[in-house]
């Protein structure tokens, strides 16, 4: 059976799965629990100054019948007292000492309260600290959270600051409402920092009531933009992951965030350069039990593909993430449609038709019965029939030679640059 023990930056845990920093490890209670279902690891609410939430405050995007596709919060820290926390962190430790308990902070950004905060924490037992530098509501209009996150300057300062007082493993979580989020993770490393999570929550509204005109949640007739999370958000938490993961300049382990609702999920991260990850809507959805398939589906994934240690997945991926220049615009791949399996709903030819390059010809044969079939010499292999098509396996992309050699919208620049000289050098 594959190993599924992690080390990130120093912090050791039984698997790769922690619950992230939120309700659910909001008490002792909650993550005691949560570690007697198996999970790896919790980051504890961020703890901070005493504060007072709302009510209500959720709410969830729902899609094509899929509840909680999306998640909103406009919960702020911890409302309750930090002594009492910190007890609750010493006897949570006490009783699971080989399960990773890492404390997720925010305070102003002054530095002796960074040193305050972060001496009482690691004196209860943390194995590590998270700095919360995302939290888009709420704190950010106290100088905190997003705030701090969305300004390198700040981020690396406070960083340095809580490097000066720590003496376990600094984790810094940063915003993803920035334009480049390497540009925070960069600042993060130059302060000091040992790991970076990614990415906190995403600014968001999650609807209004079109009966009463209300925002959802709304707080007495009153709505804010929230935090948005869950599965809708994991496309955009992977590409940053993997953003920072192939910066040379962001040299450190990953805790990966961001809709990861699966086993299937958490390889990706991995490969994508995530040393572990967190996790929150999914225990949200589904409760702390959910955890054990994630361990079964990764056991089981690890020992199909003859892979020891849950750890020789980091980062394999990260070398085939690369930017558009740098693809090869003589790959050629087409849709071919399986006449067996189709179900003739004609879907791929109507999305085709309509919104692609009008490659797919709806046709009759001898019997007058109609059938969809490629136009192979037209189709750009965008993939969209094989998006739309209900039945699996009934469109298959085909790669297909070019009979040209790779070339990149880079190369391909440079060569034209080099034939526009030419001339001139050969002159000289």
């Amino acid at each position: 059976m594959a190993d599924l023990k992690i080390n990130l930056a120093g912090i050791q845990s039984p698997n790769p799965f922690w619950l992230a920093s939120a309700p659910p490890t909001n008490s002792g209670y909650q993550v005691q629990r949560a570690f007697e279902a198996g999970w790896g690891g919790a980051v504890w609410k961020t703890l901070g100054d005493q504060i007072l939430n709302v009510s209500s405050r959720f709410a969830a995007v729902s899609f094509n019948g899929q509840r909680v596709a999306g998640f909103n919060n406009i919960e702020l820290i911890t409302d309750r007292p930090l002594d009492v926390n910190l007890k609750e962190i010493y006897e949570t430790k006490k009783r699971f000492p080989d399960h990773a308990i890492i404390a997720s902070l925010m305070v102003e950004p002054k530095q002796e309260k960074w040193h305050e905060i972060v001496k009482r924490v690691e004196a209860v037992g943390v194995d590590g600290l998270e700095l919360n530098f995302g939290c888009p509501h709420g704190m950010a209009e106290r100088g905190m959270g997003a705030a701090s996150g969305q300004v390198p300057e700040l981020v690396e300062r406070q960083t340095y600051w809580v490097k000066e007082a720590a003496t376990t493993p600094v984790i810094v979580k940063l915003t993803p409402n920035i334009t480049d989020i390497t540009a925070t993770a960069e600042a993060a490393v130059h302060g000091g920092a040992d790991a970076i999570s990614l990415i906190n929550t995403i600014n968001s509204l999650a609807g209004v009531d079109i009966d009463t005109w209300n925002t959802v949640p709304h707080v007495g007739g009153k709505g804010a933009h929230g935090g948005y999370c869950g599965p809708a958000v994991k496309p955009i938490a992977l590409h940053m992951v993997g953003e920072c993961a192939r910066n040379p300049h962001i040299n450190v382990p990953i805790s990966g965030i961001g809709g990861i609702s699966n086993w299937q999920n958490t390889v990706e991260f991995m490969l994508m350069g995530a040393t572990g990850v967190q996790i929150c809507t999914a225990a949200m959805h589904h409760g702390f039990s959910i955890v054990e398939d994630m361990i079964e589906g990764l056991s089981n994934y690890l020992d199909d593909r003859g892979i020891s240690s849950v750890m020789e997945l980091v980062g394999k991926s990260v070398e085939k993430y690369s930017d558009w220049g740098e693809l090869d615009l003589n790959y050629k791949v087409v849709a071919r449609i399986n006449q067996d399996t189709c179900i003739h709903c004609n879907k791929c030819h109507i999305a085709c038709e309509d919104t692609s390059h009008q490659c797919i010809d709806l046709l009759k044969d001898e019997k007058g019965a109609s059938y969809v079939k490629v136009r192979e010499e037209d189709c750009v292999g965008c993939n969209l029939c094989s998006i739309v098509c209900p039945v699996d396996d009934a469109i298959d992309m085909i790669e297909l030679p070019s009979g040209l050699p790779p070339m990149t919208w880079n190369e391909r620049q440079a060569a034209v640059n080099l034939s526009a000289i030419q001339p001139d050098v050969i002159g000289k």
